[in-house]
């Protein structure tokens, strides 16, 4: 029997979460969100992912800062970054934390579904 894949979902916004949420809600996830990255950290020591969706400007920590400890966490989840800012994400460092995409703000809903 196969289990549910499970997505968090992090963003200091939350008509963001919100819209994510919405976005991809039909997509066969499991879905958690947090509203900030310090709530995120909570649900990553509590839970296993398989995919960890970040917004990168963030009071507190960045998105970057956040995949990496999300990749640490939970080795093997897929982690995408979602950023207004996307010259704020060197590719060395996300090549580094291991981040597969980076998507842009504001986002295509069939472009943030395929990837």
């Amino acid at each position: 029997m196969s289990e549910v894949p499970t997505l968090l979902i992090v963003d200091d916004e939350a008509r963001i979460v919100t819209a994510l949420r919405r976005c991809l809600r039909k997509q066969g996830y499991e879905i958690h969100s947090a509203e900030s990255p310090q709530a995120g950290l909570l649900l990553l020591a509590e839970h296993s992912f398989d995919l960890v969706l970040s917004d990168q400007k963030m009071p507190g920590m960045n998105g970057l800062d956040f995949l990496a400890e999300a990749a640490r966490q939970c080795p093997g989840a897929a982690l995408v970054l979602i950023t207004g800012w996307p010259e704020a994400a060197p590719p060395a460092r996300l090549e580094q934390i291991g981040v597969g995409a980076v998507i842009q703000k504001p986002w295509d809903d069939a472009q943030l579904k395929a990837t």
